[in-house]
């Protein structure tokens, strides 16, 4: 097969977190050219989520060796280890981003990395001037309406609420959804999740969606729409339902329950508890400003474009805030919310009311993310590999006098924002 036919077939398996069977075809791909550039950074990326990160680093640095131009893979170096004074990369990508022509999408992994090197390195101000360039560069590129979503919310509070009644016979397999705003924690849920034998953890998955996609007749490019809304009173969800897990079997192995860990499933959740009666729902809870400022310094490829102006994602925490409480009363019992704070904290405590919620036998596994070795296809492939960490001290204080016009914006929202740290 032509390497780039190999590269294809690789891309496929990994967007369908069969992380093994993309390695297996990029090693093919390997072997018939050991220094071909793509190839390398594409194994960098599996080997990063399957948790083997010096491997991905000398893959990277292999590839630079031929096509140092290649921006992803310097966005991978800065991302896959903690920089130091005496290890880094802040002058290469300096002079990078200083070369004149560089497509949109260079310019904005290169800011990024840049900004990541920088912040390991203590330059606040620095970071945040490549943090600015990196969200102004990528949200040029996108087409996005905060009026949109807000008109996305009206919609789903004001469909009536159907709470259908619990099958009669115990179902094959559970669905367990954990949901909330990206990078609020559940990535890390998941893997802990995963710690049991009862569980097995899926990833990020648009199933849920596809479902939502078939039973309305259209398709949507995000997770969801006012279209899809709008279509929804007429929707046979117990059909629904037994499409999703129809379409869930091939992934599933003899696990009674299983994570379907998309966080902005929020939307779904209405969908999901007439669809799914046997679905249990987890909602993660993390501080407003160190959820929004981890979502600014993160880059999402297409999805969440409000994600890269302090504005635009003041006014999508707010709605989201607003849509979860409307779930909540809509759906008693049915979503049980894990602080991540506390979960950090106190992981055995969160973990048991956890388990106890998902009708799940808990093991001191649970409380380790080092238990579990599956793939990790997430923004968090690094960090959920290592113990659960607590921070003394949260990552956007140093940025505060940065993150004023996010602050203000949440306050005037009715979200309560901490003082900065001491």
């Amino acid at each position: 097969m032509p390497i780039p036919l190999l590269l294809a077939a690789a891309a496929q398996f990994s967007y369908l977190n069969d992380q093994s069977s993309a390695l297996a075809l990029l090693d093919e791909a390997r072997r018939a050219d050991p220094d071909f550039p793509t190839t390398l950074i594409a194994r960098a990326q599996i080997l990063t989520y399957l948790g083997r990160f010096e491997e991905a680093e000398r893959e990277v640095v292999r590839s630079q060796r031929r096509a140092p131009q290649i921006a992803l893979g310097w966005s991978l170096l800065a991302n896959l280890r903690r920089q130091s004074v005496d290890s880094n990369h802040v002058d290469a990508i300096r002079g990078l981003l200083a070369q004149p022509g560089r497509k949109p999408l260079d310019q904005t992994y290169l800011a990024s990395a840049l900004h990541k090197e920088l912040d390991d390195l203590g330059d606040i101000d620095g970071a945040w001037q490549a943090l600015e360039q990196a969200c102004k560069t990528k949200r040029a590129t996108l087409k996005y309406a905060s009026a949109d979503s807000r008109s996305l919310v009206d919609g789903l509070i004001a469909l009536p609420t159907a709470i259908p009644a619990p099958a009669l016979d115990a179902p094959a397999h559970v669905p367990v959804f954990i949901v909330g705003m990206h990078r609020s924690g559940t990535t890390l849920l998941e893997q802990l999740l995963d710690g049991s034998p009862q569980v097995q953890g899926v990833g990020e998955l648009y199933d849920f969606t596809s479902a939502m996609r078939y039973a309305t007749d259209h398709h949507c490019k995000g997770v969801i729409d006012r279209t899809v809304v709008e279509r929804a009173t007429d929707v046979d969800f117990a059909d629904a339902g037994r499409r999703y897990l129809d379409g869930m079997a091939w992934r599933l192995g003899g696990e009674r329950f299983f994570t379907d860990k998309l966080p902005s499933n929020f939307l779904n959740i209405g969908f999901i508890c007439q669809a799914l009666p046997q679905a249990r729902i987890l909602h993660m809870v993390r501080d407003p400003l160190e959820t929004c400022f981890s979502n600014l310094r993160e880059l999402f490829s297409e999805a969440n474009p409000y994600s890269y102006d302090q504005l635009e994602l003041a006014d999508f925490f707010i709605q989201y805030r607003r849509l979860m409480a409307h779930w909540h009363a809509a759906y008693p019992g049915r979503i049980l919310d894990v602080d991540y704070a506390e979960l950090t904290r106190d992981p055995e405590a969160v973990m048991r009311r956890v388990a106890a919620f998902c009708g799940i036998d808990y093991l001191d596994a649970m409380s380790d993310p080092r238990s579990s070795s599956r793939a990790v296809s997430t923004a968090s492939a690094v960090q959920v590999r290592d113990r659960v960490v607590r921070r003394e001290v949260p990552k956007w204080a140093p940025y505060a006098k940065h993150l004023q016009p996010l602050i203000a914006a949440l306050r005037q929202g009715g979200i309560e924002v901490p003082d900065i740290p001491a």
